[in-house]
């Protein structure tokens, strides 16, 4: 029960945000232009931000366990390559980038962390499970958003230099190279630039829950009702049924176990929407999954953890 209390305190406030958001849209305070503005200040800026901080404040030399990163990064290149083959089947064409980066991508780093501190009184395995799936997850989403772009003008354009330079010059890949670089070098800032980059990081999550909530439409979010079902499954339970009997055969126990269950079991972070839009896909599909995931995510994320620690892996 406590665990239930707990995963409801964490998710509803961020469900909370977003229909603040929504309602904010109809009445009038929040335009398009707000919107279309927090997205790239948000791709831009704040997400950039956020990673640089999260990587460049992860000790890669403590308690190191390269079979636990490998793993992780394993499951990841698992989980999206899959996705994608499968959409190709089952999702629009249009909606294949946002349905693949949705339905694999976690908010492991937000969300995931808060738990697991809660439970352990500290992050644990989770910066170890972020340097083997975070950057991954931002590297993958940039080339099937890339790739799978459903704007017209940008399909007949594509090439491979196009991709890649779209995957080099982005804001998110960009991030990742600083802040694990700074990590690596040991840099520490002054007080005064820390807090400054600590200040935009903080932006990011607010103000895409608040952009999601006003990009939101009932209308075209029924129409993506399928897609948007069958990603959060395999978000929420899918991977997990297939990976997470894999960990525990492989001897992951207690705070390794864990992080893996976040991983695999945390919903949809609210940057795939600020990625999504960011990269010229509509975000219907993306917002519809993020919404639905974080509301269902307290119960799924709480019968996982009662089931794997009443097996007494945990």
């Amino acid at each position: 029960m406590e665990n239930l209390i707990y995963s409801l305190n964490a998710t509803i406030p961020v469900f909370i945000v977003i229909v603040v958001g929504y309602f904010l849209k109809r009445i009038g305070w929040i335009q398009e232009e707000f919107i279309k503005g927090a997205n790239k200040i948000n791709f831009r800026l704040t997400l950039p931000a956020l990673l640089i901080q999260d990587l460049m404040n992860t000790d890669f030399q403590q308690e190191f366990d390269l079979k636990f990163v490998f793993y992780c990064a394993g499951v990841t290149c698992i989980s999206f390559f899959s996705c994608w083959f499968f959409a190709k089947f089952f999702v629009r064409k249009e909606v294949v980038g946002e349905f693949v980066q949705a339905s694999f991508r976690s908010s492991a780093a937000v969300l995931g962390a808060a738990f697991v501190v809660n439970i352990y009184g500290n992050t644990g395995m989770v910066p170890l499970m972020i340097i083997g799936a975070v950057p991954l997850y931002n590297i993958f989403s940039v080339i099937v958003l890339t790739v799978e772009c459903p704007e017209e003008n940008a399909i007949q354009q594509k090439t491979m230099k196009t991709t890649l330079k779209g995957i080099a010059t982005n804001p998110i890949i960009i991030g990742i190279i600083i802040g694990v670089g700074l990590s690596m070098l040991k840099v520490d800032f002054p007080k005064v630039i820390d807090n400054t980059l600590g200040n935009f990081a903080r932006i990011s999550t607010p103000l895409a829950l608040l952009a999601i909530g006003g990009a939101f439409e009932f209308g075209k979010a029924m129409k993506e009702l399928r897609p948007a079902v069958l990603a959060t499954f395999l978000k929420l339970i899918g991977f997990a049924a297939i990976f997470l009997p894999v960990a525990i055969q492989l001897g992951f126990r207690d705070e390794k176990l864990m992080a893996i269950i976040i991983m695999l079991c945390s919903p949809t972070t609210p940057s795939c929407f600020i990625m999504a839009k960011s990269m010229k896909s509509e975000g219907t599909l993306t917002s519809s999954v993020v919404v639905l995931a974080t509301l269902c995510s307290a119960f799924t994320l709480t019968a996982v953890i009662f089931i794997v620690k009443t097996l007494g892996y945990l």
